[in-house]
């Protein structure tokens, strides 16, 4: 197997049309998150049918698919990364996640986080112990690493295990980039769903220095007469 291989079948689903799309709903333009990124438009659907054709690549090969500048190429690979860790022993999902880590420049946007994170990142601390790498994370300067932090403790939310995101979300709380607003938001309501008064609790901490993306993502499901106490309780985020 090959990772010429890998991207002809990609590029038998591309399509111009969504490649223009994905361009601009990836904000590949001066100045913006996904500036300089390069679509061939294929579906996530697609791409997770190509990744279960070539769950045995060879990583030296996968590690040119994941290096290339194509967003769907490397979206690709890491969907095969994520399958291949899934079928894999201890000390070859250990492998996965180090390749994972030693490549993690090119895991440079939020689907690309969001596809791999939770499954690879999250799930092998929640089981192997290193969460102290998950707050290092947070704290990094790099976007993509503090969206790797949040969005993986959706491993141990599905567990009921609420401490991480708790606590990751705090060290997010003044975070200035709104993509990590939304992962946070996104990763309390989904502790909300589990567990409302955790999430309530949360809230009647931390509401008044949420922004207002994360506090509107965090209390989504909620009844809209409830939604407009918890932003009225600090007239800045009002709407």
């Amino acid at each position: 197997m090959k990772a010429t291989a890998v991207q002809k079948a990609l590029q038998g689903y591309a399509t111009k049309e969504r490649a223009k799309s994905n361009a601009w709903f990836f904000k590949t333009g001066e100045g913006q998150y996904g500036e300089g990124d390069e679509f061939i438009g294929v579906t996530v659907p697609q791409q997770r049918l190509v990744a279960k054709q070539f769950v045995n690549l060879p990583y030296t090969e996968l590690k040119k698919v994941l290096t290339s500048k194509k967003h769907e190429h490397r979206l690709t690979a890491l969907l095969i990364l994520v399958q291949k860790y899934m079928h894999a022993e201890k000390k070859e999902q250990k492998e996965i996640v180090r390749f994972y880590f030693s490549n993690i420049e090119y895991i440079n946007n939020w689907d690309l986080v969001d596809l791999s994170a939770p499954q690879l990142v999250g799930n092998h601390v929640y089981v192997y112990g290193g969460v102290q790498k998950l707050y290092s994370f947070a704290r990094s300067k790099n976007l993509w690493y503090r969206r790797i932090a949040i969005v993986a403790t959706y491993s141990f939310i599905r567990r009921e295990r609420f401490e991480p995101t708790l606590l990751i979300a705090k060290i997010l709380l003044q975070d200035k980039e709104d993509l990590l607003h939304k992962a946070v938001g996104w990763m309390l309501r989904e502790v909300g769903k589990r567990d409302e008064k955790v999430l309530k609790d949360f809230l009647t901490e931390h509401n008044s220095r949420m922004p207002r993306t994360m506090l509107r993502y965090a209390i989504e499901r909620f009844p809209e007469s409830e939604r407009k106490k918890w932003l009225k309780k600090d007239k800045s985020l009002e709407s």
